[in-house]
């Protein structure tokens, strides 16, 4: 029999661990207190291991209560049944690295993430099951994502990690945006959200669940808001607090695209406007974005960077000012955290878009002034005094009293970053390359392949996604009267392969790839074929699956036809239907299947007359790690479209001969008005990513380091070269009676290029003196101040500068310090 005392002990110690989290209609409440929580995304599989400590602990450095990620299902079950958790896939210990920095956690188990990750996170093999649909009532698939489902929760139970049980995790989500695609599935479609929320619950996690944009999420599901946008969101719920689970700090980038950016004073103001409207919680997506390693993107087309120009960059590098304006606005919300959340709410409009939201206690106030018009400041009058709001901005005072923050005007430094040459090497321009081109005889001359079938297959179907390549070989047998031969004749294929490579009879006879968001496509070219026997080899090639859309699953990917041989004479012509040949299917490339790639590799390589410019060949090469702790990239400029490994570790695509158009890009970006993803843009003209990240824990820091590419389109691996990216100057432009620090990330100021206090004009990189400037010397005084030291503090002030005379315009600070 247990004892009294024992039982007592027992409920002693688990109400010191556990923490009770639950909601009303304001707030997420943590142990019986209502709080404002600011979260960020950062899914761990975009980074690796030895990041994570270090990422978690500048968005907690950042403001951030809380970290959330996605749970990647095709890479935690790639074959159905067979699990890894090895590595970055390490979900416990990303979960426990959360909690050791004393931060919440959000999981977003989906198991649908979308994300812009390879099949929105689904493994393929779920695809290739007998009547199979994803995402609705659709007993296979429920039987799946329950499985996954449940054995995901059963891990992170049994590590104690759930906030019920002592944890870090305050919150669950279920399913992903399925509202947004929701209506082609009809009755079904709501009938699965249903079964969704009953297998969530039945699950007892002892925290909330969450279902982001599902304006009918059932309870007790908390129906959440996703967009560039979410003032003006309204739960489905009176009990239901106002929750932002993806405000999206810029956007992700497509082969043959532009870089996206998002304004640090719009991402400031959409959180402060969220905040004025009822928001008490906001999670920023991405906060850090990272890396889409390996085969990881998705798409078609989403590139191996997922900068996602978010607060921490690709690296983990500060990207500012985005970091630091959004952190002063974090410490400004933590701040009224009480009257945000138990305050009564009232709100004056002045008109033309301008407006006072005033939170109020017995202890006091706290006020937000808004202005949503684009193009003119407003002047609003409050309790006697009169404050100025800068057009497309919130002005946040605490105590209605003081403005302590406004979001267009920021206080915090710009950080420029530059890439440096790899100091550990001498002649760092020059590696030295060896290779060997890629085997395929066995399906340019023969045909032969694993498979027969006498019909044309998705890529899906045929590879399970195991590779991005996939042969399609055919024969076809001319007589030597054969009425095509002699005649003008082609090949016509109708193609939804993201990139094709066409051969006949050994020969390449041309490639094609998508453009412009359309995949399907025709590829048509001149052949000569021959008496007798003729081979036709197709190779297919995925550049990351559909992961978005209803039904995005049955998007075709491959060659699915039809093909046509073409004989033209005259105004005579005549077709000739392969689709129903007799084709044979060769998963993946030799080379692959041999692990060229592994350091380890027994093949032999030439070092004798490397080739340029040729496609399907591989090639090899050692070098240092770049010395200090600084991010290394790898700069593929020069080659055209393949895939590179470091010390065996697959780093990414590359395809840096895929050039954005000249067209679109923002010299001058206004942050006022709506944001859209073609807005702000730049990279006009230049390839769509050129440098490759390489995380410090894939190199060796002692002896060499192998790089290995293999090239299908053909370029010059001359051009490659290893380098570090760092800060490489801060600057700053500030109006007076602010304090801006400048830092150079652990390193010291070394010079002072330009300062003016007065009316400088220009930015960052460009700055010039006005027409009024101090007659102190400005550069002088921040010399003194400044060079030597890794951080300085600047009191803009007429103290300081002295007092020019301006005509009655506010005084600014401009400075770029050199690091």
């Amino acid at each position: 029999m247990v004892s009294l005392r024992f039982l007592l002990c027992f409920l002693f110690v688990s109400n010191v661990y556990a923490t009770i989290v639950s909601h009303d209609g304001r707030a997420i409440t943590i142990d019986g207190h209502r709080r404002v929580l600011l979260s960020g995304s950062i899914h761990y599989p975009r980074s690796t291991p030895e990041m994570w400590p270090d990422l978690i602990k500048k968005s907690k450095e950042g403001g951030l209560d809380a970290i959330e990620t996605y749970v990647f299902w095709n890479a935690h079950e790639p074959t159905r049944r067979q699990y890894d958790f090895s590595g970055k896939l390490d979900l416990i210990r990303f979960l426990k690295t959360i909690q050791d920095e004393g931060l919440y956690g959000v999981l977003r188990i989906g198991p649908y993430a979308c994300a812009e990750w390879n099949y929105g996170g689904f493994p393929v093999w779920l695809h290739n099951m007998p009547g199979m649909v994803f995402r609705t009532t659709n007993k296979a698939f429920m039987d799946e994502m329950q499985n996954f489902t449940t054995m995901i929760i059963d891990m992170v139970k049994k590590e104690n990690l759930f906030a019920s049980q002592g944890g870090p995790i305050i919150l669950a989500q279920i399913e992903n945006e399925y509202g947004n695609v929701m209506g082609p599935y009809g009755e079904s479609g709501k009938a699965y959200i249903k079964w969704c929320a009953n297998m969530a619950q039945s699950l007892d996690v002892g925290v909330p669940w969450i279902m982001c944009q599902q304006n009918d999420a059932p309870q007790p599901m908390l129906n959440t808001c996703n967009g560039f946008y979410c003032d003006n969101f309204v739960p489905n719920n009176p009990n239901t607090p106002k929750m932002w689970t993806e405000n999206w700090t810029g956007w992700f980038k497509q082969w043959g695209g532009k870089n996206p950016h998002r304004t640090t004073e719009d991402v400031a103001f959409s959180v402060a406007r969220f905040f004025q409207r009822g928001g008490t919680f906001n999670n920023y997506y991405m906060y850090h974005g990272g890396t889409n390693f390996d085969r990881t993107a998705g798409g078609p087309y989403i590139t191996t960077s997922y900068d996602y120009d978010a607060p921490l960059d690709e690296y983990g590098n500060l990207n500012q000012p985005k970091y630091g304006h959004l952190k002063q606005l974090h410490d400004v919300l933590h701040s009224m955290e009480r009257t945000l959340t138990y305050g009564n709410i009232s709100t004056i409009d002045f008109g033309n878009s301008a407006s006072a939201t005033i939170y109020k206690t017995e202890e006091g106030s706290s006020c937000f002034f808004g202005n949503g018009n684009e193009k003119s400041d407003a002047t609003i009058s409050f309790q006697g005094e009169s404050y100025v709001v800068p057009a497309w901005s919130v002005t946040i005072l605490p105590d209605c009293k003081n403005e302590a923050y406004n979001t267009a005007n920021i206080t915090t430094q710009t950080s420029m970053m530059v890439k440096k040459p790899n100091e550990a090497e001498n002649t760092p321009s020059t590696l030295k390359w060896s290779w060997r081109p890629e085997n395929m005889d066995n399906f340019l001359l023969k045909g032969k392949g694993e498979s027969t079938q006498t019909q044309l297959f998705d890529q899906k179907v045929v590879t399970n996604d195991q590779s991005d390549y996939l042969w399609y070989m055919t024969t076809v047998k001319f007589k030597k009267r054969d009425p095509f031969l002699g005649k003008n004749m082609s090949l016509r294929i109708n193609s939804t392969a993201h990139v094709l490579h066409a051969f006949v009879n050994g020969k390449h006879i041309g490639s094609q790839h998508a453009e412009n968001d359309k995949f399907n496509y025709v590829f048509e070219k001149d052949v000569k074929f021959k008496s007798g026997r003729n081979v036709i080899a197709l190779l297919s090639i995925t550049v990351g699956l559909a992961n978005y859309g209803a039904f995005f699953e049955s998007k075709p990917a491959g060659i699915t036809g039809p093909i046509f041989i073409t004989g033209r004479n005259g105004d005579e012509t005549i077709v000739k239907d392969l689709s129903a040949h007799k084709w044979s299917y060769k998963t993946g490339l030799i080379g692959f299947e041999s692990q060229l790639f592994r350091t380890e590799s027994m093949s032999k390589w030439s070092v004798e007359s490397v080739p340029f410019n040729r496609t399907m060949i591989w090639y090899k090469t050692t070098f240092k790690s770049p010395l200090g702790n600084y991010p290394v990239v790898v700069d593929l400029m020069g080659l055209g479209k393949g895939t590179a490994w470091v010390n065996g570790n697959n780093i990414g695509r590359y395809w840096p001969a895929f050039i954005s158009s000249e067209n679109g890009c923002d010299a001058n970006c206004n942050y006022r008005g709506a944001y859209h993803a073609e807005k702000c843009l730049t990279n006009c003209g230049e390839p769509t990513q050129r440098w490759y990240h390489v995380p410090r824990s894939f190199l060796n820091a002692e002896g060499d380091n192998t790089l290995v590419l293999f090239e299908e389109m053909g370029g010059n691996p001359s051009l490659v070269s290893f380098q570090t990216t760092r800060v490489g100057s801060v600057c700053a432009n500030v109006y007076e009676k602010n304090i801006i620090e400048l830092s150079c990330d652990g390193k010291p100021i070394s010079a002072i290029k330009f300062a003016s206090f007065g009316n400088p004009n220009g930015n960052c990189g460009s700055f010039v003196k006005g027409t009024c400037e101090s007659s102190n010397n400005t550069v002088d005084i921040l010399t003194q101040e400044c060079v030597g030291k890794e951080k300085c503090f600047i009191d803009v002030s007429t103290e300081k500068f002295g007092a020019p005379d301006c005509s009655g315009a506010a005084r600014r600070l401009a400075v770029e310090a050199i690091c």
